[in-house]
């Protein structure tokens, strides 16, 4: 295991992450729908586990960690591997147009109109002001596949200090050190 990531320096007082999970059920498995999807590389719970995030996050620190409903438990791991304590989470429901849940979903028991967002603090540190005032419901139209909703970026901001640093990026954000192998997927040109 490396010191740090690789071509990334520095010490950030937030971090997003959305990990490449891989998904399977207990026998190995991977649900249809996932197989058809599998547009990226994935990682397993150790991989993601082992990356030397605590190295890059100050002390203290926050870190905001998507997980799919059916990771909970891995993405509760994850979030103790890289230094952090679990505190709340924030759940993104997407919706369609007309304000009702997208049922186009996946899942192996039901089918997920929401994903969640962990959030851990390293040290003691709490939101800031407006994050004390803040609901943890964010109602969005889903977009491409695995995209998450642009709106995070300035929730995060009203109620975390930066720097910032998104882990698993898909796209430039300014203010943000954004890093991964799809940062520039979504770059506006």
């Amino acid at each position: 295991m490396s010191e740090q990531l690789p071509e990334l320096d520095g010490q950030y007082s937030t971090i997003l992450a959305d990990p490449p999970w891989r998904f399977q059920n207990r026998t190995g498995k991977m649900a249809p729908e996932h197989r058809r999807l599998n547009r990226y590389h994935t990682m397993t719970l150790e991989e993601i586990c082992e990356m030397p995030v605590a190295a890059h996050a100050e002390d203290p620190a926050h870190l905001y960690l998507w997980v799919p409903n059916a990771l909970l438990r891995e993405g509760l791991a994850v979030m103790e591997a890289w230094g952090f304590t679990y505190k709340t989470n924030l759940v993104w429901y997407k919706v369609r147009k007309d304000g009702g849940p997208d049922g186009r979903g996946v899942g192996f028991y039901f089918r997920n109109v929401t994903e969640l967002l962990l959030f851990g603090v390293r040290g003691r540190m709490r939101t800031l002001p407006p994050g004390r005032r803040q609901v943890n419901l964010l109602a969005t139209r889903k977009r491409e596949h695995s995209r998450k909703p642009h709106e995070i970026y300035s929730l995060i901001e009203d109620c975390s200090p930066g720097p910032y640093l998104e882990l698993f990026a898909r796209q430039p954000v300014e203010g943000w050190t954004c890093w991964g192998d799809e940062v520039e997927t979504y770059a506006v040109p």
